[in-house]
């Protein structure tokens, strides 16, 4: 099973959670609070997300992160690959890898590498901002009972 790494996820719940109110600056208490992710981890996340440019870090007293673009152009692929680097099914397929020792007889290179390069569109083809339509519906398809504030948890 392929399998994003813990913090790769985390990113994904931290972002689709501040893509559905783009425009308020998120706390990084606020948004582990929200998403119920641990707090440093939250922290450490949102640091990465703002060193790769996928956020804007906003200083001062009521300071914290937004996006630093819309949330249509913010690719899933973005965010997975701030973490986890290029999506790789397996080793040969990973740019910049040693070079298999079986890759001159290895009759599934070609169709792996179709596989991953499906998948890696895949994930580029999904913007934050068809997550945060995705948890929006979610969220209305509970009973009024079940619901909670729009942005108070993102979808896992």
């Amino acid at each position: 099973m392929m399998r994003l790494s813990r913090l790769a996820d985390f990113a994904v719940v931290a972002m689709t959670h501040m893509a559905m109110d783009p425009q308020k600056v998120h706390t990084a208490a606020r948004v582990a609070a929200a998403t119920r992710l641990p707090a440093p981890t939250v922290a450490k996340v949102l640091a990465r997300l703002c060193r790769e440019g996928l956020l804007a870090s906003i200083r001062g007293a009521n300071g914290g992160y937004r996006l630093d673009r819309p949330a249509g152009s913010i690719s899933v692929g973005a965010i997975v690959g701030a973490f986890d680097g290029p999506v790789a099914l397996t080793q040969c397929i990973k740019p910049g890898s040693s070079p298999c020792e079986v890759e001159a007889v290895c009759p599934s290179r070609a169709g792996l590498h179709s596989i991953n390069l499906a998948v890696r569109k895949a994930l580029h083809d999904v913007s934050l901002a068809d997550l945060t339509l995705s948890a929006a519906a979610l969220q209305a398809a509970k009973p009024p009972s079940q619901r909670s504030s729009p942005a108070a948890k993102a979808p896992h």
